[in-house]
């Protein structure tokens, strides 16, 4: 195979709120971090680790601005971009690297505000029912007639 593909896919937790960055030409970036956790049970203790891991994310232009409106720390998102390393020097004089996702897609998955509504709401998993489809469930359709069928004179 002689191409190659640079493709990042996550579902995480934002660690922070979306900072923004606009420049002179109109165009801006967000910059944000995701926490994604890998969690097991240790053999020899029994006892369940979890590891987290904390990407930075940066989107662009009207996504960036989508981003800093709807999500906050806490919410859950899902990405998809590529991997894009940078090095700069630092005040200090030494070469400092970054790795980034570059977004090219996302999906917010769960806001930090339903979830906490869906916890106080009465201490439950939601189902889906509220009690207002409860009380008023669908009206019945009439059962759709049938044409009789014609009788056959085969012996099976």
């Amino acid at each position: 195979m002689s191409g190659t593909l640079n493709k990042v896919m996550l579902i995480g937790h934002l660690g922070d709120e979306v900072k923004m960055h606009y420049f002179e030409g109109g165009g801006c970036i967000g910059r944000f971090p995701i926490a994604t956790n890998e969690t097991y049970t240790n053999k020899q203790t029994g006892e369940r680790v979890t590891n987290t891991d904390w990407h930075n994310v940066v989107v662009r232009n009207k996504a960036a601005e989508i981003c800093e409106k709807y999500l906050s720390k806490g919410d859950k998102v899902y990405v998809e971009g590529r991997l894009k390393n940078r090095q700069w020097q630092g005040e200090d004089g030494n070469t400092r690297y970054s790795t980034e996702v570059q977004v090219q897609d996302f999906t917010f998955l769960t806001t930090k505000k339903e979830s906490m509504a869906n916890n106080q709401s009465t201490g439950q998993p939601n189902s889906g029912n509220t009690p207002a489809q409860k009380a008023n469930p669908k009206p019945t359709q009439p059962a759709p007639v049938k044409e009789p069928e014609p009788e056959d004179d085969l012996p099976f």
